[in-house]
């Protein structure tokens, strides 16, 4: 011990590390850029799509900061700043009067939920006499956390010491969607154009994403920039957006996965006119024309990418170049060349 001391001592103490912000987290400068939408009456979505955030974190931004007459950058960046310091004390370790109340209720045997609940009815004035249920159980079973008495654990319902880890809940399937099953049979020979298979590319942190669309007859790709992040209200808006645009006839179904940013799939049918079917569950052959296109893609948006700057214009330049390169499975025609062949016939 002494060694490590005096070996201390001789490089000047211990090192101080400069504190680093995740850029999950909003800097000062997006803090900025809040205060200006703000003062232009922007509203959260506006000013959210400019940063490439979610509208809710904007929205809560500002709520948490004292509303829309009362936010200032700065103050909010370095209430973000003080709060992010770790380690923290716990709330029922600086305030005795909640603990007593807390540690008195699992004596008679209340659940840490109905704790939480009631200490909101029993001080309904009181926002110290305020406390969540997780919080509860990290003080009984989490020890750099712990302001509970260990032995309170046997109080629970279930006398555990330790927190049993559960798997992540997942969302049920989609509601009253078509199975790949009901798909027209014309569109297994690739010989009708106007069928097509999507799926998203999902960037970093697996916030940005990006639609992609491909046709099967002829391998046309089109990209479609989520206005909203990875979310089923702006998957909707960009695939209202997309087809449209096509020629007629040129969209007669469109194939994806059972995705949760599919779940506005009835909407997007009754805006657009076009019948939406999924595939199976972990079944990502049923379109493989949308994975292997996909692969491709991955050459110009490689993995670890956060899509959230990318404007459509540079998608629409990556699909033309795209477009423009000659398959093997097209008798070395590009998509582009087979798209315009069949256009002209069909038309």
């Amino acid at each position: 011990m002494r060694t490590v001391i005096r070996w201390i001592m001789h490089n000047g103490g211990l090192r101080s590390y400069e504190r680093r912000r995740s850029p999950r987290n909003l800097s000062l400068a997006e803090r900025e850029e809040i205060a200006v939408g703000i003062a232009r009456d922007e509203s959260g979505a506006v000013i959210g799509r400019r940063l490439g955030r979610a509208c809710s974190t904007i929205t809560r931004e500002i709520s948490r900061n004292g509303g829309r007459q009362r936010y200032r950058a700065s103050v909010a960046d370095q209430r973000a700043l003080d709060q992010a310091r770790r380690p923290k004390q716990p709330k029922l370790a600086r305030c005795e009067r909640l603990r007593r109340e807390v540690e008195g209720r699992l004596q008679q045997r209340w659940s840490p939920e109905q704790i939480s609940a009631r200490l909101v009815l029993d001080f309904p004035d009181d926002a110290a006499m305020r406390i969540s249920h997780e919080a509860i159980y990290q003080s009984l079973f989490v020890g750099s956390r712990r302001a509970l008495r260990r032995d309170l654990s046997k109080c629970l319902r279930t006398r555990r010491v330790h927190r049993r880890p559960r798997g992540r809940r997942q969302g049920g399937p989609l509601k009253d969607m078509a199975p790949i099953a009901q798909r027209p049979t014309e569109v297994n020979d690739r010989k009708t154009p106007g069928h097509w298979e999507g799926d998203l590319i999902i960037g970093k942190g697996g916030r940005s994403a990006v639609a992609t669309l491909v046709e099967r007859t002829t391998r046309f790709t089109m990209l479609v920039r989520l206005p909203y992040g990875r979310t089923a209200g702006s998957l909707h808006a960009a695939l209202t957006t997309a087809l449209p645009s096509l020629p007629d006839g040129w969209v007669r179904s469109l194939t994806w996965d059972q995705g949760k940013e599919m779940a506005d799939h009835a909407q997007i049918t009754a805006d657009t006119g076009v019948p939406i079917y999924f595939c199976r569950p972990s079944c990502p052959w049923q379109r493989g024309t949308n994975e292997n296109t996909n692969g491709l893609l991955r050459q110009y948006l490689p993995k670890g990418t956060d899509l959230s700057p990318i404007t459509q214009r540079e998608l629409d330049q990556i699909a033309v170049e795209l477009n423009s390169r000659p398959r093997r499975v097209l008798q070395w025609m590009t998509p582009l060349e087979v798209f315009n062949r069949t256009s002209a016939m069909t038309t």
